[in-house]
């Protein structure tokens, strides 16, 4: 993945410079400098707006997925990105597919966003967001597909007055210094985003979180359609089940690894069926869960890049996972794996230090072989500093396995290569979307350099 052009470089540098807190919740600043760009929220095409603590992106790149085999035209804004901000806009086209925003579209509503906030106060993530906003505005398409980036209630996308439909994924303990330190709290500050009169389909919950949901929903007349309520997913004969008021529907599985996405296809699935007009017919939706594109989650990288150092039948993947309920679901995808297929599996993990090291190791006790503690070699998006590789190695070592720290992910592959004796392993790269993001940029880099080498030879 290349760097981002100079141009939007220096503007989205300019944007952190206004405000020396990353997060800082508050719809204050978005309003008063929305009005200053003639308030492109109010100009957008239908919204869907999607909150919760883990699923979000890929809800909305399953929905995506089918908006688009529909041929809608989908405009997309997700975070963080796994590279540079550009790619969390994503703008929609008359042939039914989407794509990253151009850099002179980008550096043009990012500029427009500096000067019409005249210098004031403004944290980068409202910058960025009112700058997607306006691209959003004035690049026509049939909806808008809007992720939170923490929260709700405050989130800087929760300026949308009438949404078409909102949609809640699972809730859990998370970002509990911005949004309270009790799940029912943060349920509360999540369903910030429910609307008077706008449906919202709740995928599965906590019973402390759906029970604040449901009062939120109460106080504005917001229709809930709930998992486990009103519509279920299953996986049957290895097809996905979809069942609500309206029957059946027997759907491919998703493409997306993990027994989670089964949840996540339903939830998705729920969601589409009630866009009204918008709605994905079956054919639509069963290309959509085929094709669906979600980098980073659960991804299996190649053979020919850097799982190369490893021995021959092993397995290198990603996942950008990042908090106690993400380990949860990433430990059963590795456990599930380790059923089908018995290879040991070693961790490399790299993390920030607003999240709980014990808490995302304590899944994989018992099931992990060893723990390679890493620090991302890009922390440049950060909000918080990360552990130091000793420390990853040190919390991994005091749960009872066996943990050491590595200079750099391909250090860390090449002991775990030692360590494996010649024997298949199974290597899980999680802890940061900052660390995903680099891997995956390292795996581009791998396969370059394979593909040149053989083409080398074959010359």
């Amino acid at each position: 993945m290349s760097e981002l052009p100079a141009a939007s470089a220096e503007l989205l540098a300019a944007l952190r410079r206004l405000y020396p807190k990353r997060i800082d919740l508050t719809l204050d600043r978005m309003h008063r400098l929305l009005a200053a760009l003639g308030h492109p929220e109010q100009r957008l095409p239908p919204v869907v707006h999607v909150a919760g603590t883990n699923a979000k992106g890929s809800v909305i790149a399953l929905l995506r997925a089918m908006l688009e085999a529909a041929g809608w035209r989908v405009h997309s804004y997700q975070s963080p990105p796994l590279h540079h901000i550009a790619e969390c806009v994503r703008l929609g086209s008359s042939g039914g597919a989407s794509a990253e925003i151009a850099e002179p579209q980008f550096a043009d509503v990012l500029a427009r966003v500096l000067v019409a906030n005249a210098g004031a106060p403004l944290t980068s993530f409202e910058g960025e967001t009112a700058a997607a906003l306006l691209a959003f505005a004035e690049t026509p398409a049939d909806i808008l597909l809007l992720e939170t980036g923490l929260g709700g209630r405050l989130d800087a996308t929760n300026v949308i007055a009438h949404p078409l439909l909102s949609v809640l994924t699972p809730i859990d303990i998370d970002h509990a210094e911005f949004l309270g330190p009790s799940l029912a709290e943060i349920a509360g500050e999540k369903a910030g985003i429910l609307k008077r009169g706008v449906p919202c389909v709740v995928g599965r919950q906590h019973i402390a979180a759906l029970e604040r949901i449901r009062g939120a929903a109460r106080k504005l007349g917001a229709p809930l359609i709930e998992h486990g309520q009103d519509w279920d997913a299953y996986e049957q004969h290895g097809r996905l089940i979809y069942q609500d008021e309206g029957g059946l529907l027997d759907l491919p599985l998703p493409a997306l690894a993990g027994r989670h996405q089964i949840d996540n296809a339903g939830l998705t699935v729920a969601a589409a069926l009630r866009l009204g007009a918008l709605r994905p017919d079956d054919k639509a939706l069963a290309r959509g869960l085929t094709q669906v594109s979600w980098p980073g989650r659960l991804q299996l990288l190649s053979r020919q890049g850097l799982a190369a150092v490893l021995p021959p039948g092993s397995e290198l993947w990603v996942d950008g996972g990042h908090n106690a309920a993400a380990a949860a679901v990433i430990a059963q995808a590795m456990a599930e794996m380790e059923e089908r297929s018995a290879k040991p599996l070693h961790l490399v993990l790299g993390m920030l230090k607003s999240k709980s090291l014990e808490a995302f190791l304590r899944p994989f006790m018992g099931l992990a072989k060893s723990v390679t503690g890493i620090v991302p070699p890009d922390l440049s998006r950060a909000y918080a500093a990360a552990y130091s590789a000793s420390e990853i190695a040190d919390a991994a070592q005091n749960l009872g396995v066996f943990a050491r720290p590595a200079a750099s992910l391909e250090d860390g592959l090449a002991a775990i290569a030692v360590r494996a004796n010649s024997k298949p392993v199974r290597v899980l790269v999680s802890g940061s979307l900052h660390l995903v993001g680099s891997t995956l940029a390292a795996e581009a880099t791998a396969l370059a350099a394979t593909k040149r080498t053989g083409l080398a030879g074959g010359g």
